[in-house]
């Protein structure tokens, strides 16, 4: 059986951090390419980071840049996002996303085999 599971996430103050987990079950995270998403209430899910397993540089979206980051562990078959500087516009479900096969750069959206359940994070002062 395959499934990906997420942890972390939670309700924090403007400007603390965050860290939110994938953990696939079933393939190596070694072996796909691993998206996060986010999905504020009442609007669609958009892409913010992404991971491809051939060196190719991540990928942050700009409104993440500078304040995300994406690592793997390989050993632990995880890879986590790392938020920091969180801002009241950060709040929404966040999902992380793999891609099976050997990726240069992101994959599309409707590309990504297997999806996380989601975590919410809510940025409240």
């Amino acid at each position: 059986q395959v499934w990906v599971v997420q942890s972390g996430g939670g309700s924090v103050q403007p400007g603390e951090s965050l860290t939110l987990s994938c953990k696939p079950s079933g393939f190596l995270v070694e072996d796909s390419a691993i998206g996060w998403f986010r999905q504020a209430p009442g609007k669609e899910r958009e892409g913010i980071a992404c991971s491809s397993n051939d060196n190719s540089p991540t990928f942050y979206e700009e409104l993440v840049k500078g304040r995300f980051t994406i690592s793997r562990d390989n050993p632990k078959n995880t890879v986590y996002l790392q938020m920091n500087s969180l801002k009241s516009e950060d709040t929404a479900e966040y999902f992380c996303a793999a891609a099976l096969g050997r990726w240069s750069g992101c994959p599309e959206i409707h590309e990504y085999n297997y999806w996380g359940q989601g975590t919410p994070v809510t940025v409240s002062s």
